[in-house]
């Protein structure tokens, strides 16, 4: 063991300690490092895996996590584990259809994927897994999802968005054109191989959605001024996949939106910027839980 590991193991001690008396029995179902099943909603069996924090810290909103449009369960690696441990919250991690190693994609995505997705799997998915009003912890695709459902009127405490996208510009066009060259010439589909079942499924169902003219209108907008909940929007600098132009239009509609630009960071904050992440979602989730 050397010197990281070690102070790592005494973080986690001091942690234990800390919590000594405060774990809730485990709820059925839930364990650290992530419970996994399979459940059916909007019509397919979707894979979610749960994950019970440290210790609890009084009632607190459970966390669903909503990956991004190459995402799965398996891709957030040990990101949900780590934002439970850090929110006292106990959180849900799923692969949409097509995607992980829920039911493969049998057809191709229609423009407004996104919107069944909020407004009909979502809301299934939270009743078969007893879940209400929940923050919605969405990444790039994940965040404009969550953004749909909340704003569509179903009930939600908070919103942590990491990378959304409003509408389309130019840049994740060229962005995504751009992967499906290194998807074909490079070693891109056997890495994104180890997250989904039918790699290819997952890859065409995004690729050739966002790249077909007639996505080019696509804009939820609309959805901003009908969310009722605190907002924590996030973006890095160096984004490949959008601008800061996303996340400053969430903060012009929705005023109750805390805004967090992080230098040194592309599409995936977690990734980029765990800690920022990790800190930043501990805030909305006190002012979530104060606010209900």
């Amino acid at each position: 063991m050397d010197e990281r590991d070690r102070a790592k193991a005494r973080r986690a001690g001091r942690l234990r300690v800390a919590c000594a008396g405060a774990m809730p029995a485990a709820r059925q179902g839930w364990q650290r490092g992530g419970a996994v099943s399979l459940i059916r909603a909007g019509g397919h069996q979707l894979e979610v895996r749960r994950y019970e924090p440290v210790c609890s810290w009084g009632e607190r909103p459970p966390l669903v996590m909503l990956h991004e449009g190459l995402g799965s369960v398996a891709m957030w690696r040990d990101f949900p584990q780590r934002l439970a441990d850090a929110t006292g919250c106990a959180t849900v991690a799923y692969s949409r259809y097509g995607y992980g190693s829920s039911d493969p994609l049998r057809e191709s995505r229609p423009v407004d994927f996104m919107h069944w997705e909020a407004q009909e799997t979502l809301p299934e998915l939270l009743a078969a897994l007893g879940l209400v009003q929940p923050i919605l912890f969405g990444h790039s695709d994940g965040g404009s999802i969550a953004l749909i459902h909340a704003g569509s009127g179903h009930p939600v405490a908070g919103l942590i968005l990491l990378a959304p996208h409003l509408f389309v510009e130019e840049l994740s066009i060229a962005s995504i054109a751009a992967a499906r060259e290194a998807y074909a010439a490079t070693d891109l589909r056997q890495r994104l191989a180890r997250y989904h079942a039918d790699v290819d499924g997952a890859f065409r169902g995004w690729n050739e959605i966002w790249l077909d003219p007639a996505f080019r209108e696509w804009n939820i907008e609309d959805y901003l001024s009908r969310v009722a909940c605190p907002i924590l929007a996030i973006q890095g600098e160096d984004d490949e996949y959008g601008t800061p132009e996303q996340v400053r239009r969430i903060a012009a509609r929705a005023p109750d939106t805390d805004l967090l630009l992080l230098k040194d960071c592309r599409h995936s904050p977690h990734r980029d910027q765990p800690q920022a992440v990790l800190e930043a979602s501990v805030r909305l989730v006190a002012r979530a839980t104060n606010s209900a």
